[in-house]
C-alpha cells in the first residue's frame, strides 16, 4: 500500500473536516499543512449540510517549520 502525502477530506464543517483529516492521517496538528477548499455552505433556514466543507491535509516535509 502506498503512503498518502495529502488527502482531501468533508465535513460539516472546516474544523470537523481537519479534524477527519488528522485522524486518517494519524498525525497531530503540527506534522499536517491544511488547506481549506471550500468552508460549506449552510442550507434553507441556516440548516447545515447543504455543500460540505472540504479541506486537503498534506503532511509536512522535515524541513517546513510552523
Amino acid at each position: 500500500m502506498k503512503n498518502k502525502t495529502s488527502i482531501e477530506i468533508e465535513g460539516k464543517t472546516v474544523e470537523e473536516a481537519i479534524e477527519k483529516a488528522l485522524k486518517e492521517l494519524k498525525l497531530p496538528r503540527e506534522k499536517v499543512k491544511i488547506e481549506v477548499l471550500s468552508e460549506g455552505e449552510k442550507g434553507l433556514f441556516g440548516m447545515p449540510g447543504a455543500k460540505p466543507a472540504k479541506v486537503r491535509a498534506s503532511i509536512k516535509k522535515d524541513k517546513e517549520k510552523t
